[in-house]
């Protein structure tokens, strides 16, 4: 199974950019369908974008379109979320997660995702 470790998340001023990162490894990497969640103090956590095995599907929640793009590198086992135009709102803890099942088009609901990094907090200061 594979193990999933978040990096590159810290404290940023809104209107700022962050690359947060997702390093796994134990497992074929282009196995899983990959997402990016996270949860903001009392609220439940939430969908930020999914990308599919091969990276040819991606999808992103209405509340980033525009400002995230999700990518994959099979070959170097990692997944990255590049954030920019940040708001206060996006402040929360971001996980990682894979999906082993993997289907088309990649799945956006938490409960589908099999395993999750302990997660990276990115905080949005105005």
């Amino acid at each position: 199974q594979v193990q999933l470790v978040e990096s590159g998340g810290g404290l940023v001023q809104v209107g700022g950019s962050l690359r947060l990162s997702c390093a796994a490894s134990g497992g074929t990497f282009s196995n899983y369908a990959l997402g990016w969640f996270r949860q903001a103090p009392g609220k439940e956590r939430e969908f930020v974008a999914a990308i599919s095995r091969m990276g040819t599907n991606v999808r992103y929640a209405d509340s980033v379109k525009g400002r995230c793009t999700i990518s994959r590198d099979n070959n170097k086992n990692t997944v990255h979320l590049q954030m920019s135009s940040l708001k206060p709102e996006d402040t929360a803890v971001y996980y990682c997660a894979a999906d082993r099942t993997a289907t088309l088009p990649a799945r956006i609901t938490a409960a589908d995702y099999d395993t999750w990094g302990r997660g990276t907090q990115v905080t949005v200061s105005s």
